[in-house]
């Protein structure tokens, strides 16, 4: 269904302010205004239910040298229009998402130079998105950005849950403050270990950014639809408790290179009074241009288990084949250096793998340090580290291939570049043609490290670049892309539905580290999650490292919160992250994690609060099934499971994986019960959850 309409939905007012307009979203909930000021700099303005969301705030660019695109403008014309209709992701958490906006295009042109800019607004429901656009014109043609002066002024001393502002890493801890308190508290939000950080040095924060307010709204400032521009992390006024873009630097402190005839991402403002709406939000994904994939039948969910976290237990585990650091790819021979017995990933073990995925009915293998280069993964320092088509001699690329194929089970390809992306580029051809004659059918790219080439970020505009041609040449190729250490995304998944997932935050692999905070992943879906799908990696049941000799790490959550978290943390890309073995000490947990969907109908958020809790039941893509997760943070809560989800007039089994009356996250994780009863739309279940834990619930 579609249906445009080209109709006025604004008021147009002559005052002190030139060419004052007013723009309604469909409902009418939403204002924007928008106006030139006396210096002819363009304002904006977002109220929701008469209650001011952000302030009167500049738009506009400085471009070099100091050209001001933010002043001395005067409005040329203006086109208003709306549209509603609906589309049919191809992955997602339903199958069809309503696109319902009203647009204001405002014109600019300034009188002295004749340069022109036109800023669009749509308003949905739930938020506005805005963006850029530089027309082809006569005296403008190639620019290089100095700095975008978009401004987000809020309303008072908001509640934030925030990550430092930074160009090279999203794998921060979350803190929640006041911005007030903000600059006592960024020194320990930055002294943290990280493979690669270049923070920034006024007070910042990235996006997707989660405020609620006193007055009780929910505001969710991200970008969508970022292509060929560098993403937008923001700057910090804790006084005026303004917000302003700060776009990340090339080698040379340049912020991007531009071509008139292009527009900018979208800047994107979901709000309500309502932190459910906030979830349920499809506002970045419809900002996003839609797939023009001829064929995505080969496209699927993947559920799979991998020879990774063994890695990271301290259980003696290796990438590499050796302990040479003296390799040189191209060059060294490695079926003359002395296996250091430790090397994971060799043929009987990733059989291993694939006969257990095969008996559990998961649908892929990944193997992580199958390739040759691992002995001297340095990042920066040397530029060729791997090679992407020639394996170690343990590990038998044809009849692990033949083995996976009888037993109907893929294997995961890994690219890890430690960060030497000019180097991937020479040898993705290659590498993708490798992965269609071996029969591999989706990649995990990582980007460890400091980025090649040097002086450029990983959030910058020649790696946002990078990304989307990867995920392009992939698509070629029918591969799918599960991209780690990349720029946060910002809803690309609609164009390049291949590019199904990524991490771009503190994962699972982090409870091996540094830790993860009992509130994170009941942030995670109100930040990170608001751009797309996140390769978490959840399921880990032996969350006491010590088990294994050299870690004394301890998981951050109950054995049941693991549950949870593959309904909580969408993603058509889904991780059984544990080793084999736990699962087979607990089997009627682990059926949970084999049951659960990956592809989804419908998604219904039953309650919500961000870095507190979290509930969503959804419907599994075509069947008459339910799954339902609910988490929280590390206070114990009870969980109100409301199910008039569910068809009227019909009962349903649920089964129900509880935290057991002893679980304590930190000395009794393990602790579970298992109950079945019977639900109808009627049912409304009181679930007590321990601190950091949760309830997983499947319905048939």
């Amino acid at each position: 269904m579609k249906n445009i309409l080209f109709i006025c939905f604004f008021t147009f007012v002559s005052t002190a302010f030139v060419n004052a307009q007013e723009l309604k979203s469909p409902d009418g909930n939403l204002i924007l205004e928008f106006h030139l000021n006396p210096e002819g700099t363009p304002i904006y303005s977002l109220s929701y239910k008469k209650k001011e969301v952000i302030k009167e705030s500049k738009l506009g660019f400085i471009i070099k040298s100091d050209i001001m695109l933010n002043k001395d403008f005067k409005i040329s014309d203006t086109k208003f229009q709306s549209e509603n209709s609906t589309w049919k992701p191809v992955l997602g958490e339903q199958k069809e998402i309503q696109n319902h906006y009203n647009e204001l295009k405002a014109e600019l042109v300034q009188e002295k130079s004749k340069r022109k800019i036109s800023i669009y607004f749509r308003l949905f429901n739930d938020g506005l998105g805005f963006r850029y656009e530089f027309p082809v014109q006569d005296n403008l043609r190639h620019f290089i950005i100095q700095e975008e002066t978009t401004e987000f002024n809020l309303t008072g001393d908001h509640k934030l849950f925030w990550i430092p502002g930074d160009y090279d890493t999203n794998e921060y801890s979350y803190t929640t403050s006041k911005i007030s308190e903000m600059q006592s508290l960024v020194y320990n939000a930055t002294h943290v270990s990280l493979a690669a950080q270049t923070t920034i040095k006024n007070l910042a924060t990235q996006t997707p950014l989660m405020i609620k307010t006193d007055a009780g709204l929910y505001i969710n400032i991200h970008e969508a639809a970022l292509k060929n521009y560098p993403a937008m992390c923001l700057n910090v006024d804790d006084k005026t408790y303004s917000l302003s873009s700060h776009l990340v630097p090339d080698a040379l402190g340049n912020k991007g290179y531009i071509q008139t005839g292009s527009f900018t991402p979208w800047r994107t403002i979901v709000v309500s009074d309502d932190a459910r709406n906030i979830l349920a939000s499809k506002m970045i994904l419809n900002l996003n241009e839609p797939c023009n994939f001829g064929d995505t039948s080969w496209i699927k969910p993947v559920k799979y288990i991998g020879v990774w976290w063994e890695y990271f237990t301290g259980g003696g585990s290796t990438w590499a084949y050796s302990d040479n650091q003296d390799v040189v790819i191209g060059s060294t021979d490695f079926s003359k250096l002395k296996p250091n017995k430790t090397h994971g990933a060799n043929t009987k073990h990733v059989k291993e793998y694939i006969d257990f995925a095969a008996a559990n009915g998961f649908d892929a293998v990944l193997v992580e340090g199958w390739n040759e280069g691992w002995e001297d993964n340095t990042a920066f320092k040397k530029e060729r580290i791997y090679s992407f088509t020639k394996a170690y001699p343990d590990f038998d690329v044809k009849d692990l291939s033949d083995y996976a194929s009888k037993k109907n089970v893929k294997i995961v390809m890994h690219h890890e570049t430690t960060s030497s992306t000019g180097e991937y580029e020479r040898q993705l051809n290659d590498a993708l043609n490798f992965m269609v004659d071996n029969n591999y059918n989706a990649v995990k790219t990582g980007y460890v490290g400091p980025i090649i080439p040097r002086g450029e970020h990983h959030d910058g505009q020649q790696m946002v670049n990078h990304y989307t041609y990867v995920a392009k040449e992939a698509a070629k190729h029918k591969i799918m892309v599960d991209s780690h250490e990349a720029v946060r995304p910002t809803g690309l998944h609609r164009t390049y539905p291949n590019w199904f997932a990524q991490e771009s935050a503190r994962g699972t692999e982090f409870e091996a580290m540094e830790g993860i905070h009992p509130d994170h992943t009941t942030i995670l879906p109100f930040t990170r999650l608001m751009g797309g799908p996140m390769d978490y990696t959840p399921g880990i049941f032996q969350g006491d490292l010590s088990v294994y000799g050299s870690k004394k790490n301890k998981l951050s959550t109950t054995l049941v919160k693991q549950l949870a978290l593959y309904v909580t943390m969408y993603s058509p890309l889904q991780m059984a992250a544990d080793l084999p073995e736990n699962y087979m000490r607990f089997p009627d947990a682990f059926q949970f994690i084999k049951d659960v969907a990956l592809d989804w109908d419908e998604t219904y958020i039953l309650e919500a609060e961000p870095g507190d809790y979290i509930t969503i039941a959804r419907k599994t893509k075509g069947k008459q099934e339910w799954f339902v997760g609910g988490i929280t943070d590390e206070n114990s809560r009870t969980a109100i499971i409301d199910f008039s989800f569910l068809p009227k007039g019909k009962s349903f089994t649920a089964t129900i994986y509880e935290d057991g009356k002893t679980t304590d996250y930190k000395t009794n994780p393990q602790s579970y019960n298992i109950r079945k009863i019977t639900v109808n739309s009627k049912t409304k279940l009181k679930q007590k959850l321990a601190a950091s834990g949760g309830v997983a619930i499947s319905i048939k």
